[in-house]
């Protein structure tokens, strides 16, 4: 008696690619919580009313949502990017030794990077990475080389594109790794993808440096096809964990569409076949049953280029809490207190009516007459009119959810009460807003340095010519390329992102510069001498962000004051030649100008 195949029978799956599916469904069943959490939170950043919330089924006739925890998200957002990466000039260079400190050195790497991150779009990843770590408490990230190059079909022309290394941001719905361990950057993770059948070929095909094994994809498109024709006998193994592909209503839907899924494996495993342990691996996993790339990393750090950081750290769990996940029961007292008021006012507008004895029928509205019997009569049940003082609570609400966000105390543009001189709403500001820079301050530590030391690192491993690079002279401000070759930036040091960390300190020193320049002490000649003109000038321009006017550079108002100068005298010179040429040709009694006078004729 023929026994009826299963999936796993066709697939005649990997050993190790079964290892990598156990822990990819190991670890996301460890997370289904913390997913339902943000779910809840997500539900009422987007909602339009109540009726897709958790407060829709109270049973109020009203369904009005106020959008609190969506302002507060934009909020956050909006302060963080302005906080965080203002440009690419928050960036610097610390050299650990004496040749990494060398100023062309330092100009090549600020240069080389600032033009990768202006070119690969870096800000608007940025983006994406703080509406994750709003929206999720967590953000993902990961650098890769790129080479977006290519070559027109048509004539064979070389169309240039990006060359270099770029950040991506990574969902966080998307990766999963153990929770439970010390530390992101040592635990292996895996990044789960879906992308059509068309687009993994291709990517085999013209990408033969990163490592597919074409045999083994070719292979595992036969065994999707021979599913797909329906072959006699396959039964569905649904109970087989192993092999349920999420998103998708069953194993056979999965082989019947055109989608491939793929599980790419980064870190360490021990490979149960060979027992051997594979350390700082790259293995990609098709249809949970074949591996179709396994190569050994090859980033200097000696770990994968996949990056995370937190919002509200949690102890001995890498899942971090964000700003918005304990905040859902004051957003759902909010709409609870919102439409009882509303239902309230609807009772005071059209009250229930009390009938008692004989009354007959009328229709309810002005000046209507009712007639009632001896016993008859109607009363109309107002609700209690104290119902309606439910705002001033909501906004106390409000208030409570902006602090407890951490988002800057003067954010929105309301100045808290009392009359205070501009030293102390300074202090104020700064002690109110060390929550949020605490959290930008730990977002640019923990992370973004992190993805900009290894965009540097792959593109020491990767670049193969020089490039020229766009470069800005500080002091004459004129625009000038100079080429970078890979031994311009292989050297020993770190690149440091400045946003966050001198946001606070940029309007500290603009407020104490502005009071000492007023005191007797700014005033004295005597101090006066000792302070340059033009650094005090460049660090005006720094404080102010107003560097892209070109306002500031090196004795500018004395090369204007020059030329203006010329030019007043320039002016007077043809004034004075036309004042003497009219004062030298008088016209004559017959109407006719004279010639000139000759010299020494005693004529004036």
């Amino acid at each position: 008696m023929n026994r009826a195949q299963s999936f796993q029978d066709v697939m005649d799956p990997h050993l190790l690619a079964t290892q990598v599916a156990d822990l990819y469904r190991e670890w996301e069943d460890a997370r289904r919580k913390w997913l339902s959490m943000g779910q809840e939170a997500r539900d009422y950043v987007f909602a339009t009313d109540t009726r897709t919330t958790s407060s829709g089924d109270l049973g109020w006739k009203n369904s009005t949502h106020l959008p609190k925890l969506c302002q507060i998200r934009d909020n956050l957002h909006a302060n963080y990017m302005a906080a965080v990466f203002p440009n690419t000039n928050a960036i610097t260079w610390e050299g650990e030794d004496q040749k990494a400190e060398d100023p062309e050195i330092r100009k090549g790497v600020r240069a080389y990077m600032r033009n990768k991150l202006e070119q690969s779009d870096f800000d608007l990843e940025v983006e994406k990475w703080l509406y994750d770590l709003i929206d999720y408490g967590n953000v993902f990230g990961l650098v890769e080389y790129v080479n977006e190059t290519i070559i027109s079909e048509k004539d064979g022309a070389v169309i240039k594109g990006y060359v270099g290394p770029k950040a991506r941001r990574i969902s966080p719905l998307d990766i999963v790794f153990n929770p439970t361990a010390s530390d992101f950057r040592r635990t292996p993770k895996i990044i789960r993808t879906l992308t059509s059948l068309a687009d993994l070929m291709s990517e085999v095909e013209s990408n033969p440096e990163k490592g597919y094994l074409g045999e083994i994809v070719n292979e595992a498109f036969q065994k999707r096809a021979y599913i797909r024709a329906g072959a006699a006998g396959i039964r569905d193994t649904r109970k087989n964990r192993s092999y349920i592909v999420d998103g998708f209503g069953s194993y056979r839907d999965y082989f019947d569409s055109d989608y491939v899924e793929l599980l790419e494996f980064y870190g360490d495993v021990w490979d149960q076949e060979t027992n051997t342990l594979l350390k700082n691996y790259h293995i990609t996993v098709m249809d949970r049953a074949y591996v179709v790339r396994k190569q050994q990393h090859p980033s200097w750090f000696g770990e994968p280029p996949i990056y995370h950081a937190g919002w509200r750290i949690r102890p001995d769990n890498l899942y971090a809490m964000g700003p918005l996940d304990n905040l859902i029961g004051l957003q759902y007292r909010i709409d609870h207190l919102e439409n009882a008021k509303a239902d309230a006012m609807d009772m005071i507008l059209h009250p229930v009516m009390k009938i008692k004895g004989f009354v007959e029928e009328f229709v309810y509205g002005p000046n209507e007459k009712i007639y009632v019997g001896d016993d008859g009569d109607v009363t109309f049940m107002s609700p209690d009119a104290t119902a309606l003082s439910a705002n001033t609570e909501i906004f106390q609400i409000m208030q409570l959810m902006e602090e407890m966000a951490g988002a800057p105390r003067e954010a929105m543009g309301f100045r808290s009460p009392g009359e205070k001189t501009k030293y102390e709403v300074q202090v104020l500001e700064n002690a109110s807003n060390r929550i949020f820079l605490n959290k930008t301050a730990h977002f640019e530590k923990a992370f973004l340095e992190k993805i900009l030391n290894s965009m540097l690192e792959v593109s020491r491993r990767n670049m193969m010519e020089a490039e020229q690079v766009r470069l800005i002279d500080p002091d004459f401000n004129f625009i000038d390329f100079i080429k970078i070759s890979r031994e311009d930036i292989v050297s020993r040091g770190k690149i440091r992102s400045m946003g966050a960390r001198r946001f606070a300190r940029k309007a500290n020193i603009l407020q104490e510069l502005s009071q000492f320049s007023a005191t007797p002490l700014g005033q004295d000649p005597m101090i006066k001498v000792h302070f340059s003109g033009y650094k005090m000038a460049k660090l005006i321009e720094e404080l102010l962000e107003i560097g892209e006017y070109n306002l500031v550079a090196k004795d500018v108002s004395v090369v204007e004051q020059a030329e203006t100068a010329q030019l007043a005298n320039n002016v007077q010179q043809v004034l004075m030649e036309e004042e003497a040429a009219a004062i030298g040709t008088p016209t004559g009694q017959d109407g006719m100008a004279p010639g000139p006078v000759p010299a020494g004729s005693g004529q004036v």
